[in-house]
């Protein structure tokens, strides 16, 4: 994936809004106000930093080159992901959902029942 697919998943995940944080160098994309997400625009390597369950978050480190505690978050909760390396499309979407799901998890319950379809 490149920054621009990624951009586009995470736009299509619902109510997602981006923005600039900081400077112009990232950006993050938000679900009611909460980051999941942020893009390194202009790292040597393309990269993002996904929001990560703490006991996923070494699994996933140990299984893939490509991921490393994310430098400038918790690095607990958060890791980075270089997308020019070994990680699979869809395992790199797959995690961008994870950390979607891992801010909604945290949402005041009104609020959370808006994203989940009652049939699931």
């Amino acid at each position: 994936m490149n920054i621009e697919e990624v951009r586009e998943f995470c736009l299509s995940l619902k109510n997602t809004t981006e923005s600039f944080p900081f400077d112009d160098e990232s950006l993050v994309f938000k679900v009611e106000n909460k980051m999941y997400l942020l893009i390194s625009l202009y790292a040597e390597e393309p990269y993002i930093a996904v929001k990560c369950n703490p006991n996923l978050a070494e699994e996933l480190r140990e299984r893939y080159n490509a991921v490393e505690p994310a430098y400038h978050f918790n690095k607990k909760y958060w890791n980075g992901i270089y997308l020019g390396k070994d990680m699979p499309g869809n395992e790199i979407k797959h995690w961008i959902r994870h950390s979607y799901d891992e801010v909604i998890a945290k949402l005041p319950k009104k609020i959370k029942e808006l994203y989940y379809d009652s049939s699931e």
